[in-house]
């Protein structure tokens, strides 16, 4: 695995949504979703809204690969399921200063369900 440049966290940081596509067990993407990305330190997460039963969150549990698009950058992925409370709790930080100006959707990122489907996404590949 690699790391993200400083460029890539820089870009990923400044955009607002991230294009998100897990690979299928037979290892074609799946159709692409759009959901908020926070950068904690030279990691970036992403959650899911409705928890562990999301489908989008399912479909990445299958290999845990996929692919990302955001602010220009384009990477394929490891999703590394994030449990660390202290890790958590610097996440939800990152997402209310992030989306701040959206208080009703914001709030639910937060709670114990959204966090209990925290991913890491880890760049593969070059």
């Amino acid at each position: 695995m690699s790391a993200w440049t400083s460029a890539e966290l820089d870009k990923i940081d400044k955009t607002e949504e991230l294009t998100l596509s897990s690979l299928r067990q037979d290892g074609t993407l799946r159709n692409p979703v759009i959901i908020w990305v926070v950068r904690v330190d030279e990691h970036v997460y992403v959650r899911a809204y409705k928890g562990r039963t999301s489908p989008w969150f399912r479909g990445a549990q299958t290999k845990h690969q996929g692919h990302i698009r955001a602010g220009g950058v384009e990477r394929d992925v490891a999703f590394v399921e994030e449990s660390d409370p202290e890790v958590n709790q610097r996440v939800d930080a990152a997402y209310l200063a992030k989306y701040a100006r959206y208080p009703q959707y914001v709030a639910p990122m937060v709670e114990p369900m959204a966090k209990s489907a925290t991913l890491k996404l880890v760049p593969t590949g070059g």
